[in-house]
């Protein structure tokens, strides 16, 4: 996007913070309902929930090596985790979380075209 044209609100949305945090809260329910259905134990997503966080700049090194944006991104929230991130993108393929999140730009994005009519 063009800086000097974009809503501040606007650009936040398509900022790669913005698309992290939300393959994050993805992946995060994903394994809240792989926990309903007993997959995943409950405890594991609780401690999954509290550690979860990632490293812009250490998703871009490693995916560097990987050549894989999600690769990346998994390895580094897997890294903050620790144990428990054998569970993390559990029956979850690459397509799933981007395209959930492009999903989730598309909506905040109309949501602030249609506030600003």
């Amino acid at each position: 996007m063009i800086e000097r044209y974009s809503l501040d609100k606007m650009s936040k949305v398509w900022q790669e913070e913005f698309k992290f945090k939300t393959m994050l809260d993805i992946e995060i329910l994903a394994l809240e309902a792989l926990a309903k259905q007993k997959k995943v134990p409950h405890p594991a997503v609780a401690r999954i929930r509290k550690k979860a966080r990632f490293n812009l700049t250490q998703i871009k090194k490693i995916e560097e090596k990987t050549q894989h944006d999600v690769v990346a991104f998994v390895t580094n929230v897997s890294q903050y985790i620790g144990p428990d991130a054998k569970y993390l993108h559990m029956g979850l393929t690459s397509s799933d979380v981007l395209d959930t999140t492009l999903g989730v730009q598309l909506k905040a994005a109309s949501d602030i075209l249609i506030e600003d009519l």
